[in-house]
Formats: structure tokens, sequence, C-alpha cells
């Protein structure tokens, strides 16, 4: 590998970006609400106790549905990286696998925000697939003025993806929060695809470890921020 694609490489390495605070706490809900229904010899359940765990079971739904939908981005994602960089014949199968992740993602808010809002971020989700597509094919060929380009589309792109949100629930999605969260995401999927590109696998396993941790973050604070945007679709 000559200096020039090295040197390229390197660049598209990002400084990681702090995470916004996870909401944690709607999983432990849902057990704690099971385990007190069992734990007496009678059941004495009542009836607010037993809307609360309605609730919760409600809530742990939503929960663990937006981590397995966050979750399937990134792991499709990495496929994906890995794929590109060792010119694997698997990669359009894993392309298609991804971009079908992000129709997932979109449905999954329909029944809260609408279809045209479904949609729409969906759209978005694929605008940024796509970008990233153009940004590792521009970092392995090493040209520098097209990696520019690529990289500052992709990152406009998570603004975007950031300002939906944010409009969508303001009161629980902040601006700046959606803003910090997507600029991470996009931070540690570059350091992951640079590493991989250069050939230090160790490095880009640790930064998926740390893309993994984060992306769970991030579907709990939206999960939460459903949650309490809509109280009355949880009871």
């Amino acid at each position: 590998m000559n200096t020039q694609v090295r040197a390229t490489r390197r660049l598209a390495c990002a400084t990681l970006v702090a995470t916004i605070a996870a909401v944690a706490g709607l999983a432990f809900a849902g057990l704690v609400g099971e385990s007190a229904t069992h734990a007496g010899a009678h059941d004495h359940t009542s009836s607010s106790s037993a809307t609360a765990q309605r609730s919760n079971a409600k809530a742990l739904r939503l929960h663990e549905k937006m981590r397995k939908l966050w979750e399937d981005h990134i792991v499709w994602t990495r496929l994906a990286i890995v794929s590109f960089a060792a010119d694997s014949p698997d990669l359009e199968p894993t392309v298609s696998r991804l971009l079908r992740n992000q129709d997932d993602i979109g449905d999954a808010i329909k029944p809260f925000y609408g279809r045209q809002a479904g949609e729409r971020l969906t759209a978005l989700l694929k605008d940024h697939i796509n970008g990233a597509v153009d940004v590792l094919v521009a970092a392995k060929s090493g040209d520098q003025q097209a990696l520019e380009s690529a990289n500052a589309a992709w990152y406009r792109n998570g603004r975007q993806i950031a300002d939906f949100l944010s409009r969508a629930n303001p009161r629980n999605w902040g601006r700046a929060a959606m803003r910090a969260m997507m600029r991470t995401h996009l931070d540690q999927t570059l350091s992951e695809a640079s590493h991989q590109l250069s050939g230090d696998y160790r490095a880009s396993i640790r930064d998926y470890d740390a893309v993994h941790h984060h992306i769970l973050e991030m579907a709990d604070a939206l999960s939460a921020g459903i949650v309490a945007q809509f109280p009355s679709r949880f009871r």
C-alpha cells in the first residue's frame, strides 16, 4: 500500500464525540412488574398496579423492537464494510439486506408519526447507507477530494436525520442531543471502516464494540422518547 493511500485512509478516522446519556430502566421495569405479580402466595394486585404492568409490558416490547432494528443496522453495516474491504462477492446482497433494514426502521415509527413520516425517515436512512458507500469508495481509491466531498455529504445527511427526529418529538428528542447522537454514530462507523480498509482489524473490532454500545443507547433514547410522547398508547 503506497504512502498516499495510507495517509488518505488515516484521514478517514474521526475523533469520537461524547454520547448522549442512555434512557434506562424500561426493561427492568417490565421484569419488576412481573416479579411482583408472582411474589406472594395470594394475588392482591390492584387495578392501578395491573395497568402499570400492562404499560410496562408495552413499553418493553417497543424497547426491544427498537434495539433489534438498530442492532440490525450496525450488524449489516459491519458486514458490508468487511465485504467491501475484501472485495467479497457477497457485497451486493449484503448491502441489499442493509437497505431493507431502513424500510423496517421507517415502518416502526409509522404507528406513531404516520406513513409519510415513516417513509421520509426510510429515505433519509437509505441516503445514509448510500452516502457511507460513497465514503468507502473514495477512501479505498485514495482520491482525497472525492473523500472530502463524500464525507461532507454524509455528515450533512446525519444532521438531516437528527433534525427530522427532533421535529417529530422536540420535547424528548432535542435537536442538539439528536445531532450529537448521530455525529457519534457517524464518527464511530467511519473509524471502524477506516481501520478495516487499512488492515488494522483489531482496531476495527474495537470500533465495532463502541458502535454497538452506542447504538443501544440511541435505540433506548428513541423508544423512551416515544413512550414519553404517547403515554396513552402504553396503558
